[in-house]
């Protein structure tokens, strides 16, 4: 297996692999490497390993060298020099009353071209924008549109349990997120419990959706008539993460929670659908 060392470039962004050659850099060193668009430098985020043929994009780019004092010196330039040309960026769309907020800049290694991210509610014609932006800062200007996972992403905030969003904190790649998951966690009545700070389905829904569907595996559904030891009764609510369902008893006041394993039932006609029953395309986010 070729050896290959994990390089990103951003916080929160995926690693690629990268040829080290002769050279071996610890995870957290700088490297400055080869990519597709000339010289760029990076993180190690995973020490030379070695990693089979099937997860490599042949041929690998090399890493050229650790980075140097030079490089790292130029890279807080392009810092410095792209937070102005945000600035600038921001004046001029106003000039030319364009619907689109910029939200970062980067520069290239080299600093030959800024890229300019921006977010917008509908397409935007901006060549004159560019032209005027590129005669300001004397290089060649890029302005690129983003979405709205990606706007909180750079932007970057805190979420309705109170931390850091995951987006900008710690996930390197968006996964698909589902209605399908919010109703089977029981959150499909309130909206607000779902929205994340971009006002798309939060990414945490994942994190458990597993273990909500294993649970109603094995719990009985919501209606169900149900056999317990403290007598017969229908269940009124289902707590997923302890693995139990709260009862209503027909011969006496107030609920019980019991485990599936205490009782026996048969499913309720109005019982909501299994939960690998098959998603409808409305279902599934855009």
């Amino acid at each position: 297996m070729p050896l290959a060392v994990g390089v990103a470039f951003r916080r929160c962004t995926r690693a690629y692999w990268f040829d080290p050659g002769s050279l071996e850099p610890a995870e957290g060193a700088d490297v400055v490497v080869e990519t597709a668009k000339g010289l760029d430098i990076g993180h190690v985020r995973i020490a030379p390993v070695d990693v089979p043929e099937s997860e490599l994009q042949a041929p690998l780019k090399r890493v050229v060298r650790i980075a140097t004092k030079r490089d790292l010196d130029s890279v807080t330039r392009n810092r410095d020099r792209a937070a102005r040309a945000l600035q600038v960026c921001g004046v001029r769309i106003r000039h030319h009353k364009l619907p689109m907020k910029p939200l970062a800049a980067d520069f290239a290694f080299d600093s030959s071209q800024v890229t300019v991210y921006f977010s917008a509610d509908t397409r935007v014609d901006f060549r004159d924008l560019v032209k005027d932006v590129a005669g300001q800062l004397r290089c060649r200007v890029q302005l690129l549109q983003v979405g709205a996972r990606d706007q909180a992403k750079m932007l970057g905030g805190v979420g309705t349990c109170g931390r850091e969003l995951c987006c900008s904190s710690f996930i390197t790649e968006f996964m698909p997120v589902s209605m399908r998951m919010a109703k089977d966690q029981s959150l499909f009545l309130n909206p607000a419990k779902f929205s994340g700070a971009c006002g798309k389905l939060m990414c945490c829904l994942r994190y458990e959706h597993e273990v909500y569907v294993a649970a109603k595996r094995i719990l009985p559904p919501l209606g169900a008539t149900i056999e317990t030891p403290m007598g017969k009764g229908r269940v009124v609510g289902l707590q997923m993460l302890r693995e139990q369902v709260t009862v209503q008893l027909d011969d006496a006041e107030g609920t019980v929670a019991v485990a599936p394993h205490d009782c026996t039932w048969r499913a309720h006609p109005a019982a909501a659908n299994h939960p690998d029953d098959e998603l409808e395309g409305s279902d599934l986010e855009d």
